[in-house]
């Protein structure tokens, strides 16, 4: 089974920021997907769906992102998620904005989201999808970048991107990670 992980923070306040394209991502996927069931814990919120004769787990992790490993910790455990297909999607301050990364495995590369996984899961080897939310203008903060929405000039942008990284997400469970690599980045 497949388990597609969106990162971001619950709540409406993060709701539509950069910090959260790997849940709006998971909501793309919600809408063109239909679900056979859906679970809400303390630590997560999960869809069964089925796409392409797979059965695919949408998950968007509720304890903020620099806690995403505790509820991949239980999906886990109560899902017998694998790594080999395990695809974590996130945001990206080192790409342009728009611009997705997809790759088999490796470093969080200063992702807190993800350096969570890999410290709970003790694996680098799952695939993620990063999406390109551009880097903050000289002296603003990381932190203050992040939480915020994307300025009216970039909201056409960021939309596309979360659209492209749902067909991505989608194009990696039916043919693979190699031809979506191929195909996106």
């Amino acid at each position: 089974m497949w388990c597609v992980v969106g990162l971001g923070n619950p709540g409406r306040r993060y709701r539509l920021t950069r910090h959260n394209a790997g849940f709006l991502v998971v909501e793309s996927l919600v809408r063109s997907v239909p679900s056979v069931w859906k679970k809400k814990t303390r630590n997560y919120e999960a869809r069964l769906c089925r796409f392409e004769g797979s059965e695919v787990l949408l998950v968007t992790p509720l304890t903020f992102m620099n806690r995403s490993g505790t509820a991949m910790v239980d999906i886990r455990r109560r899902f017998g998620a694998v790594e080999d297909e395990l695809l974590v999607i996130c945001d990206d301050t080192s790409l342009p904005l728009g611009r997705l990364r997809l790759r088999k495995k490796g470093s969080a590369g200063g992702h807190k989201g993800l350096q969570s996984i890999i410290d709970e899961l003790s694996t680098q080897s799952f695939a993620r999808l990063r999406i390109g939310i551009g880097s903050p203008a000289p002296g603003e903060a990381l932190d203050e970048y992040v939480l915020n929405k994307p300025r009216r000039v970039e909201k056409k942008d960021f939309s596309l991107a979360v659209d492209l990284a749902a067909e991505a997400a989608l194009v990696s469970i039916a043919e693979g990670i190699d031809v979506a690599m191929n195909r996106f980045n």
